[in-house]
């Protein structure tokens, strides 16, 4: 199982109740078996030329309404997290990972490489932010941060932390005897995460990595859009409804006005740029003429 999956999944399945678990485990279940039953559904999931975000919308569109949230936000994340190639290898991980969980109440983290170990935390990381607005997120990296060079600076708590011989769970609670009411709730989680899913020799590491890892989540829940006219609150809503499943989040959207699009919208988040303006289609079909044989009329 990829590690980032497997640390979003540990942190959504730890969240819910035991009857939620059991109905998440059964519709990751179902959605394994559309895949392999599907064609046209594992054909879409599997396009190498479409982006994983892409891909995870095409899937949102597919389940909303039929399935919880918590499997929502596991499927789609789970295809936006593989390359296109793995994507039905990775619902496939993903519904065992769960039935697994659903047995034994737990997941426990195996012991990984560092790269692996910092996926692992990553996605951990992108469960606790779904639902958080920017300025949250904003908090989260500042409170990792301090952390991070709390523990850098203080050498007792810095050898302490990084002890593997001392129980995990001791070292959970010495970093929320020290974090507890201090900092975010999901600063909490995600540090005390770091002692878990992490390895211990590469705490301040990870902790860094992760204050680099929101910043850049975070570029992804603001979307620049500009719109040849003013937008009603229900396109405004459905707009950042679409962009939600690409993003792994709430969507803010800051809409500015420009006629000269002269209809649809172009929409700027993270490193994407969607174009759907009546000026990107001219642009694309002048490029194309241009790139293409001549026409020779007789």
């Amino acid at each position: 199982m990829h590690p980032t999956i497997e640390g979003c999944a540990a942190s959504m399945l730890h969240d819910i109740d035991a009857t939620t678990q059991s109905r998440v485990a059964d519709e990751l279940a179902s959605i394994d078996a559309a895949t392999d039953t599907n064609a046209q559904l594992r054909a879409a999931l599997s396009d190498t030329s479409v982006p994983g975000r892409i891909r995870a919308a095409v899937l949102w569109d597919v389940l909303q309404g039929k399935v919880g949230d918590v499997t929502l936000n596991l499927a789609t994340y789970a295809v936006r997290q593989s390359p296109a190639q793995d994507t039905n290898y990775a619902l496939h991980d993903l519904a065992v990972f769960a039935q697994r969980f659903r047995r034994d109440g737990v997941a426990a983290a195996e012991p990984l490489g560092l790269t692996q170990a910092r996926q692992r935390v990553a996605g951990f990381v992108d469960a606790r932010l779904v639902s958080l607005t920017p300025a949250d997120m904003e908090q989260i990296e500042d409170d990792l941060f301090r952390w991070a060079r709390t523990i850098e600076s203080n050498l007792e708590l810095r050898r302490l932390l990084m002890d593997r011989d001392v129980e995990v769970a001791a070292r959970q609670n010495v970093t929320s005897s020290l974090l507890s009411g201090k900092v975010h709730a999901a600063a909490l989680a995600i540090s005390l995460y770091v002692v878990e899913g992490g390895r211990s020799r590469d705490i301040i590491g990870t902790l860094d990595a992760m204050v680099q890892h929101v910043a850049l989540a975070r570029q992804w829940r603001v979307a620049i859009v500009h719109a040849a006219r003013p937008l009603s609150d229900a396109e405004q809503n459905e707009l950042a409804r679409s962009l939600t499943a690409m993003a792994g989040g709430n969507v803010d959207l800051q809409v500015k006005v420009d006629e000269e699009l002269l209809a649809g919208v172009v929409v700027y988040i993270g490193d994407l740029c969607l174009d759907a303006t009546a000026r990107g289609r001219l642009q694309n079909l002048r490029d194309s003429l241009l790139h293409s044989r001549p026409v020779v009329f007789s």
